[in-house]
């Protein structure tokens, strides 16, 4: 390194990574009347939120409070949390969620939708829901970021209609379920994308901003309407405690090192660790390796949490992950690179099954991601013959549904891959036998196990793991098929299969902390001005994943209260006191390499 200099003077808030949580800390804090500087490692805001669907798990939110309520939610989240994590946590996130969703339809300008029919993960647990809690991003015009909009991480090619059209949550699962009315919407989706001409000839790049670039799209609108500085490329060194406070940090820019004087808190938003294969061997199951991930490759490292570490911060959960089986993808572009697909729904689809090494069955394939993540390490830890396991389909479900990279044969059949996908991405044969030989499955394991899910089709049942047999797992199923969405018969040839590593959308364990964010020490002490939140904190969920959006939810929610928990001790006003007389939004950003 060439040295250490100040960055622009001193600032009351440090913001530390670009995702949700980072974002809605900056944009509050600003609301109080703080002067807040955001850094990003990476050369693009939005982190692995703007790549997720974007979606927020929110109990009791305004869209659903009708049909929910707090002690509700709180049954289900100790149900779901075992005793982990200390009910005021807990209750902060409950309490604190619905005005977050407030605050940023209110304040920022980005609307979150109830979904009715997403149910919670956990559909037999106390306190649990059929439907509501879940809320989606509404849709935001990319243009109105201005040049920031080609700052924001792109969505993966997959997340995109033809690499290109954006869709929403609710659209993609039209699409693939063929709801009534999905031809209309699609046609609606397509023609709002080639009939945008002005903007097709600056970009390819969709400016209708959905899922997880919804999210951050909206919230880094909101920063730049408010003229907060964030700076890209710029990576947390170590903090700078005084006293027993944090009072700054060390920042590292193109080889060079910035000192950073902050005189109220630093907030760390900066992921968890799930790209150090290092920290992944200290801490995770095994066998564990970074490339399974399919979070973005450069961030995630575990950088604040080292940071902490080195100040005497305390860690909790950091044997547990966002667990989520994933699948290699050659990519079609670029020679010999390749990327990671996650398994999210494809396990529920009828005419499929998954198998250990040994051909057998181990759990329930239509379970959330993330406990069939758990699955996989249990059945690991007890067969010695998983991570990797195997999901075998057979013709018509290769027609019928997307498997990870695989679109449907109907609209992208085998003749138009690459042809050295064949027995390497997909395994492909005339018998189930033939195919269990090129996996390395026993062969008559594996046609015994067939032949048993072809009989729960017929019958609806399925008396080993109960497939189908919850409204979660038909959530994700195909209700044209009779009697159970989720199982149907595996018998016309080809047959298939494709291996399935025990991926991450990132790791949950981080820095302890308490109901404010607040990071504590070995000694469960307070440290004064430092802030976790986002995967680079402990789980408030601990092992369990409660609905679609618990990852998100919890990193904006907490984001919110540690902006809350700052201003207020600064000032014997309230919180409600100094949002009202916040600084008026300005608009200047400031992103290096402009």
């Amino acid at each position: 390194m060439t040295g250490t200099k100040n960055v622009n003077g001193s600032y009351d808030v440090l913001v530390v990574g670009a995702g949700a949580g980072g974002l809605v800390a900056a944009n509050r804090a600003h609301d109080l009347g703080l002067r807040v500087l955001l850094v990003e490692k990476s050369d693009r805001f939005g982190g692995t939120s703007a790549v997720s669907g974007g979606a927020i798990w929110v109990p009791n939110n305004p869209d659903n409070a009708a049909r929910d309520s707090k002690e509700e939610a709180l049954t289900y989240l100790k149900a779901c949390t075992k005793g982990e994590v200390a009910e005021d946590r807990l209750m902060a996130y409950i309490d604190n969620a619905p005005d977050v969703v407030r605050y940023m339809a209110e304040k920022v300008g980005q609307r979150f939708i109830s979904v009715p029919e997403y149910p919670d993960y956990y559909p037999t647990l106390p306190g649990a829901k059929a439907g509501g809690r879940t809320m989606d991003p509404a849709p935001v015009d990319g243009s109105k970021l201005g040049e920031i909009f080609f700052q924001l991480r792109e969505p993966y090619s997959l997340m995109k209609m033809m690499g290109r059209v954006s869709m929403t949550v609710s659209e993609a699962r039209a699409f693939t379920s063929k709801k009534p009315g999905w031809q209309t919407m699609l046609l609606k989706v397509l023609l709002g994308y080639w009939l945008d001409f002005s903007w097709r000839l600056k970009t390819r790049r969709d400016r209708r901003l959905t899922m997880g670039n919804a999210t951050t799209g909206g919230l880094l609108k909101g920063l730049v309407e408010r003229n907060v500085e964030m700076l890209r490329n710029t990576q947390l060194v170590r903090l700078v405690e005084e006293g027993g406070r944090v009072t700054g940090a060390v920042l590292s820019q193109d080889g060079h090192e910035y000192a950073v004087d902050v005189r109220k808190g630093v907030i760390l938003a900066a992921g968890g660790f799930e790209r150090n294969q290092v920290m992944r061997e200290q801490y995770l199951p095994q066998p564990t390796e970074q490339k399974w991930s399919i979070t973005p490759m450069v961030n995630n490292t575990g950088d604040a949490i080292r940071a902490g570490i080195e100040i005497g911060a305390a860690v909790e959960f950091m044997h547990y992950a966002w667990w989520t089986p994933s699948m290699r993808l050659p990519s079609k572009d670029t020679p010999n690179t390749e990327t990671r697909v996650g398994l999210f729904m494809e396990r529920a689809f009828p005419g499929s099954v998954c198998v250990n090494r040994l051909g057998r069955r181990f759990a329930n394939e239509a379970m959330s991601y993330n406990d069939f993540g758990y699955a996989m390490i249990a059945d690991n830890e007890k067969t010695g013959a998983n991570a990797p396991c195997w999901l075998v389909f057979d013709a018509t479900f290769r027609r019928k549904y997307i498997c990870g990279g695989l679109l449907p044969g109907a609209v992208a059949p085998d003749s138009s891959l690459p042809p050295e996908w064949v027995d390497n991405v997909f395994y492909r044969a005339d018998t189930v036998e033939a195919l269990a030989g090129k996996i390395g499955v026993d062969k008559a394991a594996l046609a015994e196990t067939v032949q048993r899910m072809n009989s729960y089709a017929a019958t609806g049942i399925d008396p080993e793991f109960s497939r189908g047999g919850n409204v979660y797992d038909r959530y994700f199923g195909d209700n044209a098929v009779k009697p159970n969405p989720c199982l149907g018969p595996i018998e016309k040839a080809p047959f298939y299969a494709v291996r399935v590593d025990l991926g991450d959308i990132g790791t949950k364990g981080g820095l302890k902390v308490d109901a404010k964010a607040r990071v504590l020490s070995e000694r469960g002490e307070v440290i004064r001005g430092l802030y976790a939140v986002g995967n680079c904190s402990a789980a408030v969920t601990a092992d369990s994943y409660p609905g679609a959006g618990a990852t998100l939810g919890p990193a904006m929610t907490f984001g919110y209260i540690a902006a809350n928990d700052i201003a207020s001790s600064m000032s014997n006003r309230t919180v409600e006191e100094l949002a009202a007389t916040g600084t008026t939004p300005g608009f200047r950003s400031v992103a290096t390499g402009d």
